[in-house]
């Protein structure tokens, strides 16, 4: 099984940018769908974008469009989560999650694999 391992979070000022990464351990992310969700204090997990196993469709909230871009290289088993012109209420922990299911990406729930997790907070 697939063991994805977030990195990359950080401190970043308003409008800056940061780039997330996952990498696949244990196995391939080549057959899975991966998404990125995220949760902050006191909050409920959200989704924040998610790609096919392609790469072929990917899908965003309507909270990042515009500002956030997922990308997959299959060859080398990673994600990747470009954010940019961040904003403080981007400030989570954001995990990566993968999974084999063909339905709705948007949903946690149907998420096999997760990760422990990236703090990304956005300073004012």
């Amino acid at each position: 099984q697939v063991q994805p391992v977030e990195s990359g979070g950080g401190l970043v000022q308003a409008g800056g940018s940061l780039r997330l990464s996952c990498a696949a351990s244990g196995s391939s992310f080549i057959s899975y769908s991966v998404g990125w969700f995220r949760q902050a204090p006191g909050k409920n997990r959200d989704f924040v974008v998610a790609i096919s196993w392609s790469g072929g469709r990917m899908y965003y909230a309507d909270s990042v469009k515009g500002r956030f871009t997922i990308s997959r290289d299959n060859a080398k088993n990673m994600v990747y989560l470009q954010m940019n012109s961040l904003r403080p209420e981007d400030t989570a922990v954001y995990y990566c999650a993968a999974t084999f299911n063909s339905g709705s990406l948007s949903i946690a729930s149907g998420y096999d694999y997760w990760g422990q997790g990236t703090q990304v907070t956005v300073s004012s």
